[in-house]
């Protein structure tokens, strides 16, 4: 139970990076790969100011500004110099490996003993807590945790959808799905990117935060291969929730990344050596991209042999 727990927690910290990529790959359609550094980012930032005693969620915050402070880089980097999208997020996230390193000092930082936001939460109840459940021990303070990073979902996933409602979301949304017209009414693209790519990234630095926090260490290559899991949680989202309208694409980047860690959870649990966890992360994401396009193709000739 502990470990379905930590692992249903661990899903929804990384739900908001799958919140920021859903932003930047599926709200402007641009394929950013800044978030491998962004992430790791986000974690060095917050932990070296918790080292320094700083309040975890002011200091969570300011995470949030690196990140997006890089999603900007990249964006001008694309839209003002030019340079493709893609080799654009590179650029950034290679750079980003050395300033995590310049951050943190070294190459992995220990959070034990410090004041976090998730010791906050579990201060609220005793240590020894425990809930018996179908005769299973749950730790309390586990549960705190998760009620924690549920609030900060749900906060952040409100205001998103809000924020995708109103004049500026919508032009946003707009630059994405049909980025001539947008420029026809006047709207710089270019800024806009560049705003919609600092939201991203900023999302994803709040991911990153929370995780050295719930974790207990931030490590500089904890990022690397991140913007798969997002691309694999929109996917699997969007197949559980079958539409495209962001309230929708919200919940379902949350559902993606919760079915997606158990999945990983399970395949540990049954034996999977942990060298091979980025491989099966990969045959995860392939199934996730063809899957639903070959549900959709059977459907397709079901009919037509009805119809027939």
């Amino acid at each position: 139970m502990t470990l379905l727990v930590s692992s249903f927690t661990m899903a929804l910290v990384l739900s908001l990076l799958a919140l920021g990529v859903l932003v930047s790959f599926r709200i402007l359609a641009f394929r950013d790969l800044t978030v491998d550094g962004s992430l790791t980012l986000g974690g060095s930032v917050a932990a070296i100011l918790i080292v320094h005693e700083w309040n975890p969620w002011l200091a969570t915050l300011v995470a949030c500004l690196a990140g997006a402070a890089a999603g900007s880089i990249t964006g001008v980097l694309a839209t003002r110099c030019k340079i493709n999208g893609l080799l654009a997020g590179i650029l950034v996230m290679t750079a980003l490996y050395s300033v995590n390193l310049r951050v943190m000092g070294k190459a992995n930082l220990p959070l034990f003993g410090t004041e976090t936001v998730v010791t906050q939460a579990q201060s609220l109840t005793h240590p020894d807590a425990h809930w018996s459940i179908a005769r299973w021990d749950l730790a309390v303070q586990d549960v705190y945790a998760g009620l924690l990073v549920i609030a900060v979902i749900a906060i952040v996933g409100t205001a998103m959808y809000a924020f995708f409602q109103t004049n500026l979301g919508v032009a946003m949304r707009a630059v994405g799905d049909n980025e001539q017209m947008i420029r026809a009414l006047g709207v710089d693209v270019g800024w806009m990117t560049t705003f919609g790519l600092a939201l991203s990234n900023a999302l994803v630095a709040l991911s990153g935060a929370l995780l050295v926090q719930l974790q207990g260490f931030a490590d500089v290559q904890m990022g690397i291969g991140m913007v798969v899991w997002g691309f694999a949680s929109i996917v699997i989202g969007e197949t559980l929730v079958g539409t495209r309208k962001i309230g929708w694409l919200i919940v379902g980047a949350v559902m993606g990344s919760i079915l997606f860690r158990l999945l990983v959870a399970i395949a540990l649990r049954w034996g999977l050596p942990a060298n091979d966890l980025k491989l099966v992360t990969a045959l995860f994401v392939f199934a996730a991209l063809v899957f639903p396009d070959a549900v959709s193709a059977m459907k397709t000739r079901l009919t037509r042999a009805a119809d027939a």
